[in-house]
């Protein structure tokens, strides 16, 4: 196979920068907003138009695919080489709502490039991360003088990701012969920061509950009967109170089965990042740093699991007093879970705990959401260090490794494909996902461009069965 040149790349990147801009642009402009049906025909625009563009692109296989709800894209381009690597690329097509009353400086929806930066919804998250992989492969096509990528390459790009992927499973399990890939990449990710490019290693899982407490059958005196009966309000609390032990751990019994520990060489690996927890309180809107003991802040939101109280209430909450016993109680709670942590043995655990803390008098129901399952590539994989590799040539120092503490469908590809699960981002904190203003650093968009002109040819040379 041709090696490839990174002047030949970039020469090539150059050369196309501008009509590739101008097809972000364009695609930018499609309101693809998956949470609000009045554009619902908005995002079925936006799949077709992505379908075009692949097909434009040189990908001979483009379908739009249907699901009960916002249709997602597949591609598909073989190698044409015996025994190449399948990789499946994820991404998504629909963005959040916005609108130029919520603080934006310019119509969200008209791409403004402003210095180096285009600000649009959907610049960074996703379809502008999804988008560098049509010029990737046409400047690896050309560096390389191939005239297929190095790699059986598929993407799978959805439609409903910003409105929790409600159909996302259901598709990948009635598509998962089509998807069949030896490795899997999320391009739905970001880097540290401009000036440190990062891989991301691993994400958490998510399970969450809502648990209500009933005590009387309607609101009581609370001189006439108050210190007599179960008080369901007090009731919560003290099952909130005893969510954490005095150092931090969550005290529910069999929490940490099977918790894949840190390395020493992980923890170094995360000491080695220019982490300023001040600056990090600061962007939290926090005042000090809190939860488990012999844990560092990022080791704590990256690689342990926990448990939070998301909302909790009960009884009167209106001005001045009101003098009662109250009926209900509630409280949500939401769990993030690490690798080697099953979610149904976590719902579990907490259902079994729950009906511990709660007293005689009051009952109690529980409702778990769907679950969201932890994954976790381990360093020394082969395809990590291609991404590794490929994105050290593209930004030209040493790349740093992290974990992203939030939770996202990479970890259904991984358990229904029994792939590994890689992350290749390169939008930065200040992009402003979810928020006005949202904007890509062109640089930086142009950077994942290069690595994937790349990555293709070094995983196909480094792969564990290639000859």
């Amino acid at each position: 196979m041709s090696p490839t040149s990174d002047s030949a790349v970039r020469a090539y990147i150059e050369q196309h920068r501008a009509a590739f801009l101008g097809e972000l642009a364009e695609w930018l402009r499609i309101p693809s907003v998956s949470a609000q049906p009045e554009h619902a025909p908005d995002v079925r625009r936006s799949a077709r138009w992505l379908a075009a563009a692949l097909g434009a692109t040189g990908f001979p296989t483009c379908e739009v695919w249907e699901t009960a709800g916002a249709p997602a894209v597949f591609a598909e381009w073989p190698s044409g080489d015996p025994g190449a690597p399948t990789v499946l690329v994820y991404g998504h097509h629909d963005v959040q709502p916005a609108a130029r009353e919520d603080g934006w400086d310019s119509d969200p929806f008209e791409p403004v490039v402003r210095g180096d930066r285009m600000y649009a919804r959907g610049a960074a998250d996703d379809k502008g991360q999804v988008f560098f992989h049509t010029l990737g492969v046409r400047a690896h096509l050309a560096a390389t003088g191939r005239t297929a990528p190095a790699v059986n390459l598929k993407l799978l790009v959805e439609g409903e990701e910003e409105s929790g992927s409600p159909h996302f499973l259901d598709l990948i399990r009635a598509r998962a012969d089509r998807l069949a890939a030896d490795v899997v990449i999320v391009s739905d990710t970001g880097m540290w920061s401009e000036d440190t490019p990062t891989v991301c290693t691993g994400m958490r899982g998510l399970a969450d509950c809502e648990i209500r407490l009933h005590g009387p059958d309607q609101d009581i005196h609370s001189g006439s009967f108050g210190g007599a009966v179960p008080n369901p309000a007090t009731a919560v609390a003290r099952l909130v109170a005893a969510l954490h032990d005095e150092h931090g751990r969550v005290a529910v019994p069999g929490f940490y089965e099977g918790v894949t520990e840190l390395t020493d060489r992980e923890r170094e690996l995360f000491a080695e990042l220019p982490f300023d927890e001040e600056q990090w309180l600061r962007t939290a809107k926090s005042h000090a740093s809190h939860g488990e003991a012999g844990h560092t802040t990022l080791e704590r939101i990256w690689a342990r699991p926990t448990a939070e109280v998301n909302g909790i209430g009960g009884g009167y909450q209106g001005p001045g007093s009101k003098t009662i016993v109250p009926s209900t109680a509630m409280v949500k709670l939401s769990f993030r879970l690490v690798a080697g942590q099953d979610p149904d043995h976590v719902e579990k655990a907490v259902r079994a705990w729950a009906a511990e803390q709660v007293p005689a008098g009051v009952r109690h129901e529980i409702t778990f959401g769907g679950a969201t399952r932890p994954c976790l590539t381990p360093l020394d994989h082969p395809a990590l260090q291609s991404v590794v590799r490929a994105m050290g040539r593209a930004f030209g120092k040493p790349v740093r490794y992290t974990r992203e503490g939030g939770s996202g469908p990479a970890a259904d590809l991984q358990e229904v494909l029994g792939a590994p699960v890689l992350f290749l981002g390169i939008s930065v904190p200040s992009d402003g996902w979810h928020a006005p203003n949202e904007k890509v650093e062109l640089g930086l968009l142009l950077k994942g461009v290069e690595t994937t002109a790349h990555l293709w040819g070094d995983l196909a040379e480094n792969w564990p069965d290639a000859s």
